[in-house]
């Protein structure tokens, strides 16, 4: 009989992600608490990953907001994704020994520090986390794609009307969002290099939304008037984010 599992450890966004892919059992998320016991504050604009970096240590993000992203050689920033409570920082590049980009607060967080060792020590001990992690970074991988589709196909409306849709599935899937909205802390200048748009272009992009009905977003608060409009304009399909339960029980 599975043994149940304690509100504890389901206030650990990490936790809760994990459990949305594998069914963990108590001896499982106390492991994954062992993670989380070397919690400490990172600033806003320093990077905690820097793009070419070796033998570094990856973070599991227990509050705040952060960015992974590229530097062009003329300056020029691409964001490659957001990271919210309950991500996993750096994964691939603790696996892969270099890092590929850098990793930036754009909010306060706090963060555990989790070494290579570390990892794959508790990988051995609990082959469900391992697996549960893998279920994660293969849906992290699944958004890259459509992250791809955004910049390439899509329209800025539609850009913006999925990405909105997608940052508020993965905030629900730890508790910090529901299907009116979310608490919001990016700036037009970020999600202008997140979208590949510029920032007078997001802006109006934003305003047609508001104006269509469908959502605002003002004073870092989002909020879905219509999300069933914002479904159909964006053709966003939930399937690639895998959230409708463990397959692993």
């Amino acid at each position: 009989m599975t043994e149940p599992i304690s509100a504890a450890f389901l206030d650990n966004p990490f936790a809760r992600k994990l459990t949305a892919f594998v069914a963990l059992s108590p001896s499982d998320l106390s492991v994954v608490s062992d993670l989380y016991r070397r919690r400490r504050p990172y600033p806003v604009g320093v990077d905690m990953i820097h793009q070419g970096q070796s033998d570094h240590s990856a973070y599991l993000l227990a509050s705040g907001w952060a960015c992974s992203y590229k530097l062009l050689r003329g300056g020029a920033r691409q964001i490659v994704d957001f990271q919210i409570p309950g991500d996993f920082i750096g994964l691939r590049s603790v696996l892969f020994r270099t890092s590929d980009h850098n990793v930036e607060p754009v909010t306060p967080v706090h963060a555990s520090v989790v070494t290579q060792t570390e990892l794959l020590n508790a990988f051995s001990l609990t082959p469900r986390l391992a697996t549960a992690v893998l279920w994660a970074a293969s849906r992290d991988e699944a958004m890259v794609v459509e992250h791809l589709v955004d910049l390439g196909r899509r329209s800025a409306s539609e850009r913006m009307a999925h990405f909105i849709l997608e940052l508020n599935m993965r905030l629900r899937l730890v508790g910090l969002a529901d299907k009116a909205g979310f608490a919001c802390p990016l700036s037009q200048y970020l999600l202008a290099d997140a979208l590949g748009l510029s920032a007078v272009h997001v802006n109006r992009v934003l305003r047609e939304l508001r104006e269509e009905g469908l959502m605002t977003f003002q004073k870092g608060q989002v909020v879905i008037d219509n999300y069933d409009g914002l479904v159909a304009l964006s053709s966003f399909d939930r399937d690639y984010l895998d959230h409708d339960g463990p397959l692993l029980a």
